[in-house]
């Protein structure tokens, strides 16, 4: 296979669905109107409501939704069923579903005076399934916090510029809002400015470095002597390590051998870690073999809290002031980052199809079996094509992530009805595109666990325009970690909103922003630090793509009460119903067998054995959460079309804030 035919497929399917089907759906069914008067104006609070360009709202909704999973996710299904059943998903998924649930979900916030789905739910189904759905939610941002934050903290630590490169986003952003808001600076000065600094900075991390030239054509580089900033920065892990367990071996022992080795770093707690290759090397290590002891050090737990420092801001500063502007400079490094790789991957596979060795027509040589089969299970785990895929693939084909997030975020700054197509189906169709360039770069990719494949294959793509291969591998791994953690501040904002929500007349203590962000943090850390994020992956996709199909469920009740055509909602939430309950089921049977009782015997280590009872546990209670809001979803459906009138929308003062 040739990436210059992949990028073929990506822009006939974004245009496509775009022009042919969504600008449909928007003018004969939703009927945008540009007059209407959208909650961010009415509501105007300059915290979480408030009127945003299209142009910088784009970018923020975009970043607020593209993360790990359009990375990890696609490189996992294609390692495991092969590259052409992940692009057949991404192109049918993103055409028919993916965009209706992003914009559909905006509209219906903005129709119903930007409320959230919960309190949408609580009018439109049924009282409870406003609590019920709050459980969801709730577990659903634990679990994703606790493995985005534990891949953001190994990826940080095993890659020592990067934190710099997120420290200067923290600062940019920060200047980037004042510039904006209280400055009133335009807004092209203000992208060059603070978009091009943290450019420079991500750059200049791996400047000086002198690379080992790769065994092969298919094995990753090596460094051999690091420049000023990397060696900075290595040092600096070096320091914490030895600040809590003592001094051990030079430098060369601590960086390159196992971290078991006994002149390496000392780890402070070790677990139990059941997951293939493909998920935990995803986490920015070498990769760790099914069943075996992963480890937890001191730098790799102070990454973790900076994790937390990073996204405290974004949980409690006005929107204005550091998320959206945080989201919008991460925007653009993710743009240049896919339309690089794009253009890249075109040309080399240009230079493949004319045979013109100037375009380095070996980049585009796909390393990667086209279909590897109907059930590759690995590590006693099963994994069935159907419902497996629709599951591992989730961002960049369909996402319930991005519907929670343009519910309670992007409807609430959107100044005109007539942006939520272009922002909310735009945005999907360019994490598609993301999500390309993640098949494309494990498809060329030789080695590396999901991060070390991503930046592999970034390197070889950016390698076209002349630029070293390893060098552009470690700018790849900084785009990754800006990809994921401009999310992971969202995170902990969603969960404090929903806290609040939820807990919030029970316990008056958690409408504190401070204490409700906090307790959201605490109970990360502690997935974190048990060692249990390692199993949060196999739940994320599951509980994400239900979550997808609960908006969509509630997108569907919300056009027949208002005697809208629903079918385009309707039959995307029928699917991805059916499918995400069974996977649900695969993936609390693969915990039970692979982590309670590996090799037919029930686990001895302790913190493994608690982290499969919690994850075993959380899934059961996912599926049953899920199983209710159906019942009362199908009894509101039959109301609606037995007495055929439209309900009318809750009251604002139900909306979590």
């Amino acid at each position: 296979m040739n990436t210059l035919y992949i990028v073929v497929i990506g822009i006939l399917t974004i245009y496509v669905a775009y022009n042919y089907y969504a600008k449909r759906i928007d003018r004969d069914v939703i009927q945008a109107d540009a007059k209407k008067a959208t909650p961010a104006k009415l509501y105007n609070d300059g915290v979480d409501f408030m009127p945003t360009s299209r142009n910088v709202l784009y970018g923020y909704h975009f970043k607020s939704v593209a993360a790990a999973g359009p990375i990890v996710g696609v490189i996992t299904a294609a390692l495991l069923w092969g590259w052409l059943p992940a692009i057949l998903w991404l192109a049918l998924g993103v055409t028919f579903i993916g965009w209706v649930s992003d914009y559909s979900a905006i509209m219906l916030s903005v129709r119903n005076d930007g409320n959230s789905l919960s309190a949408i739910a609580h009018k439109l189904i049924a009282p409870r399934t406003r609590q019920i759905l709050f459980v969801f939610i709730f577990f659903y941002l634990l679990l994703v916090a606790g493995a985005f934050v534990g891949i953001m903290g190994a990826t940080l630590n095993g890659n020592p510029t990067t934190g710099l490169a997120i420290l200067a986003l923290m600062v940019l952003g920060l200047a980037a809002g004042h510039m904006l808001y209280k400055m009133k600076m335009d807004l092209i000065v203000v992208t060059a400015v603070t978009v091009g600094l943290t450019l420079v900075i991500v750059l200049a991390g791996p400047s000086g470095n002198v690379y080992n030239p790769p065994a092969n054509a298919t094995a990753a580089a090596t460094l051999k002597d690091a420049g000023p900033v990397w060696a900075m920065m290595r040092d600096f892990n070096k320091s914490i390590n030895e600040a809590v367990t003592g001094p051990y071996g030079p430098l060369s022992d601590w960086q390159n051998k196992p971290i078991a080795n006994q002149t390496g770093p000392k780890e402070i707690l070790k677990f139990y870690d059941p997951t293939p290759n493909a998920i935990t090397g995803a986490a920015g290590g070498s990769g760790i073999a099914v069943g075996t002891t992963a480890f937890i050090t001191p730098s790799l737990l102070f990454w973790v809290l900076f994790v937390f420092a990073f996204s405290y801001l974004g949980a409690i500063l006005p929107i204005w002031r550091y998320t959206q502007p945080v989201n919008y400079i991460g925007f653009w490094i993710t743009a240049l980052t896919i339309a690089l790789s794009w253009l890249g991957a075109a040309l080399s596979g240009v230079g493949s199809v004319l045979n013109i060795g100037a375009l380095s027509p070996a980049v585009s040589t796909f390393t990667l079996d086209a279909f590897k089969g109907f059930d590759p299970g690995q590590g006693g785990m099963i994994q069935p094509l159907w419902p497996m895929l629709f599951v591992t693939i989730a961002c960049g084909a369909i996402s319930g992530w991005h519907a929670l997030i343009g519910s309670v975020g992007t409807s609430r700054q959107l100044e005109y009805e007539t942006d939520a197509l272009p922002v909310g189906g735009g945005g999907m169709l360019s994490e598609n595109a993301l999500a390309l360039v993640s098949l494309m770069a494990v498809s060329v990719a030789g080695a590396g666990g999901g991060g070390g494949r991503f930046a592999q294959g970034i390197g070889k793509f950016l390698s076209v325009f002349g630029l070293d291969a390893a060098f552009g591998q470690a700018v790849g791994f900084a785009a990754f970690v800006i990809i994921v953690l401009t999310v992971v501040q969202l995170l902990f904002r969603v969960m404090r909103v929903t806290l609040a929500e939820w807990l919030g007349e029970q316990m008056p203590v958690l409408r504190n922003v401070h204490v409700s962000t906090i307790v959201g943090m605490a109970l990360t850390l502690l997935l974190v630090i048990s060692g249990t994020w390692v199993y949060l992956w196999q739940l994320f996709g599951a509980s994400n793509q239900l979550l997808a199909a609960l908006s969509l469920l509630i997108v569907t009740l919300w056009l027949v009460s208002t005697k809208r055509n629903a079918a385009f909602a309707g039959i995307p939430m029928l699917f991805m119903y059916v499918t995400t309950m069974a996977s649900t089921l695969v993936t609390g049977y693969n915990m039970w067998s692979t982590v309670l009782f590996p090799k037919g015997q029930l686990q001895t280590d302790g913190f493994a054995l608690f982290g499969g009872v919690v994850m075993v546990a959380v899934a059961a209670l996912l599926f049953v959460c899920a199983a209710i809001i159906a019942w009362d979803g199908w009894k509101a459906y039959q109301g609606l079309k037995g007495t055929g009138a439209a309900r009318p929308a809750p009251a604002r003062g139900t909306a979590g804030r």
